[in-house]
């Protein structure tokens, strides 16, 4: 999130600047946090995530369409129940540091809820809304394929290689056919706080390391491990 300059008062998020800030300050606000306070007035984000939620079926399912038209609708189906998803959401919401600038309540805060993937998951969606509604369509459009443009990329690439998302099963035929071993995966590093940490991974074979990923969750992380080695047993 953008911190506004002195010379402008309206929040950022990401490249967008509200006109109406109360939509923002409502997108980032739990029922935990109105719940406790019952101040006049002080709404939580439920009602935009509802609305947001519709806002990327909306915009998820054109962009797929459009972009691949030469797909059925049961795979077209599939790619959007991809994107949509909880993890992605919560990732992107990561991105744009929206953990840190939630409003939450003690219990939630005591259980480190500015961490949790559905709190974020549901967040990204409050903000989604809150761009429809201070910008319309096209801007919150725009706002959602920047906000998941990592996610996109990704989806590209499978549809490159068909069947390519689950690159450990993958790695695990590849080591069986090769080794007649499994391969084990170890977490070497993790960073940054709670609510957004990240997981390095190295994949190895007899002590041999053969990739390097890192993500958001240790199963993210092993995911591109596998996927970094399979990409260097084709060369």
């Amino acid at each position: 999130m953008t911190p506004a300059s002195p010379a402008d008062s309206s929040p950022a998020i990401s490249n967008y600047r509200f006109t109406n800030p109360s939509l923002l300050t409502e997108a980032l606000t739990h029922k935990s946090y109105v719940n406790e306070r019952r101040e006049p007035g002080r709404k939580h984000n439920e009602r935009l995530e509802f609305l947001g939620d519709a806002v990327l079926s909306l915009v998820v399912s054109d962009y797929l369409a459009k972009r691949y038209p030469e797909l059925s609708e049961g795979a077209l189906s599939k790619l959007k129940a991809k994107l949509v998803s909880e993890t992605p959401l919560a990732n992107a919401a990561r991105r744009l540091d929206l953990g840190t600038h939630l409003k939450l309540g003690r219990g939630e805060e005591l259980s480190n809820g500015r961490a949790k993937a559905s709190l974020l998951a549901d967040a990204f969606e409050a903000v989604i809304a809150a761009v429809y509604l201070d910008g319309g369509l096209e801007v919150s459009r725009n706002f959602l394929i920047e906000a998941l443009t990592d996610e996109l990329r990704h989806i590209d690439v499978l549809q490159e290689k068909p069947g390519g998302d689950d690159y450990k099963t993958r790695f695990q035929e590849w080591c069986q056919k090769q080794y007649e071993l499994l391969p084990r995966y170890v977490i070497v590093r993790e960073t940054g706080p709670d609510h957004q940490k990240v997981f390095d991974v190295e994949v190895r074979v007899n002590d041999r390391v053969f990739g390097i990923g890192r993500g958001y969750s240790k199963k993210e992380a092993e995911q591109e491990a596998a996927q970094r080695a399979l990409e260097q047993s084709e060369r």
